[in-house]
């Protein structure tokens, strides 16, 4: 069955950075497209970034553009979202989505 964890989040203070991971399992990770999104307290899930199956594209929400970026490695069924420039607001849980499918989330809390 399709699994993906989420990991690497955490207390950031702003202008920080952190690098969420997320390890897929259950399908053929090279062969789908996945995106990084959002959930802040109070809030709905807010779409961050998309990557290509085979990264040659990517794309992000213009809250993000020029401060997360979206990665892959396909040959470690993994996926990434480098985060710069934190600030209070980039406070959620992240999740790493499948079409369809989301992993448990891994909390950033941006805090002086």
């Amino acid at each position: 069955q399709v699994q993906l964890v989420e990991s690497g989040g955490g207390l950031a203070q702003p202008g920080g950075s952190l690098r969420l991971s997320c390890a897929a399992s259950g399908f053929t990770f090279s062969e789908y497209d996945m995106s990084w999104a959002r959930q802040a307290p109070g809030k709905g899930l807010e779409w961050l970034a998309g990557i290509y199956n085979d990264g040659s594209d990517v794309s992000y929400v213009d809250s993000v553009k020029g401060r997360f970026t979206i990665s892959r490695d396909n040959a470690k069924n993994t996926l990434y979202l480098q985060m710069n420039s934190l600030k209070p607001e980039d406070t959620a849980l992240y999740y790493c989505v499948l079409t369809g499918y989301w992993g448990q989330g891994t909390q950033v809390t941006v805090s002086s």
